[in-house]
């Protein structure tokens, strides 16, 4: 009676499966703060997820990690997702989901020291005749992080937008905290990155900053949330935790007193490992150009993390928008399934339910915007854009 009794007991306890550990990648960036501030400050563990951080080599790297399940998901570039879907940065169809922004702003073209003199801060009519003054003496090659990722096309559009010929110059990948040792040993005559790669260039005499990304586009996206599709799918109360406190991070990062803190973790090896002092003053919008150009103070388009909710909303007009610039630049031969592919990668129900449960206000999505050098673009009428650009 007694091992009876004690074989009911087994068998009617249910075991409570663990939680489930989240792994999410990042790369070596100013912008992967989010995810630091949302780990050192304990956030992850207020809303009840077990997520570990794990730095990863490259946007290649981080890429595959995603799509074979190794990570859960990453700090990505926002237009990874549309550049791999479409086979431009991978194989065409596979999908990795946009949950959520991360960041406006905060990207820069930084130029060697060839150029210091030829070409000044924002002065981008000047940058074709500096171009072929360079290429005089030497092929110019300029240098991004990964095919359709938001730097090649902020540089392409740089391209575009200063009247060079993009097919006269050679256009690289290399790793975000590889450009600078890159540029150092001559691989390249500029490059497109986020910070602190563009402001340790400065710092160390090997380049300057010509232009910044948001004086491309202000308040552009940049990088995003991207998950794996069975994270999405099977995980998703979880995920919503893990959105709800990286926004919570996100609005942390945006109180300006909490930089120099921020800065703080991302100095160290395990995140991004550069100068304190080149990490803080660009966070706080305080650019050292370099090439005795002097300071370049940013009011309200520095980097930002939530600005009011401005920021975190995953929008399929942008999505657009990227994809759009796929056909522009010659990366697509035709036009692909603009709003098809933004609704199929873009969780914006998701973010709605996120949002709506924190209290963060909603944007308006699908309306035509505008940026620094170009024409008006209608998400609803791609074609009208394209007829318009400069290629």
């Amino acid at each position: 009676m007694g091992m009876a009794a004690v074989l009911v007991v087994v068998s009617s306890f249910k075991m409570t499966p663990p939680a489930k550990k989240i792994k999410l990648g990042f790369i070596s960036l100013t912008d992967c703060a989010p995810l630091v501030a949302a780990k050192e400050l304990g956030l992850f563990a207020k809303y009840g997820v077990d997520v570990e951080l794990e730095k990863q080599a490259s946007w290649a790297v981080t890429r595959d990690k995603i799509l074979n399940g190794e990570i859960d998901g990453a700090h990505c570039l926002f237009s990874m997702p549309l550049s791999v879907y479409t086979g431009i940065g991978g194989k065409a169809g596979q999908e990795m989901k946009i949950a959520m922004v991360l960041n406006n702003n905060g990207q820069a073209i930084t130029l060697s020291k060839d150029f210091c003199g030829v070409v000044g801060f924002k002065e981008v009519n000047k940058a074709a005749a500096a171009v072929k003054t360079v290429q005089a003496k030497k092929e110019v090659t300029f240098a991004m992080t990964f095919p359709g990722g938001t730097h090649d096309i902020w540089l392409r559009y740089w391209i575009a937008a200063a009247g060079i010929n993009q097919k006269s110059v050679g256009i690289i990948t290399i790793p975000p905290p590889q450009m600078v040792a890159n540029m150092r040993v001559d691989n390249m005559e500029g490059y497109c990155v986020g910070e602190p790669w563009n402001g340790l260039a400065a710092a160390q005499n090997v380049g300057f900053t010509h232009i910044s990304s948001q004086d491309l586009w202000k308040h552009h996206p940049e990088k995003a949330l991207v998950v794996n599709s069975a994270f999405a799918a099977d995980y998703r109360e979880d995920l919503k935790k893990v959105m709800k406190a990286i926004i919570e991070a996100c609005k942390w990062l945006d109180i300006m007193g909490n930089r120099s803190k921020a800065a703080s973790w991302l100095t160290k090896p395990n995140y991004v490992n550069a100068p304190l002092q080149v990490l803080e003053a660009r966070l706080k919008g305080s650019y050292d150009l370099g090439c005795e150009l002097g300071v370049q103070k940013y009011k309200d388009d520095y980097m930002t993390y939530y600005n009011n909710g401005i920021v975190n909303m995953p929008r399929k007009s942008h999505a657009i928008w990227f994809l759009a610039q796929y056909v522009r630049f010659g990366y697509l031969k035709s036009d692909p399934d603009y709003k098809g592919i933004a609704e199929k990668l873009i969780l914006d129900d998701l973010y709605a339910e996120v949002a709506k449960e924190m209290g963060v206000p909603m944007q308006t999505d699908m309306q035509a915007f505008k940026t620094t050098y170009d024409v008006s673009f209608d998400p609803n009428n791609v074609a009208a854009y394209l007829n318009t650009t400069k290629r």
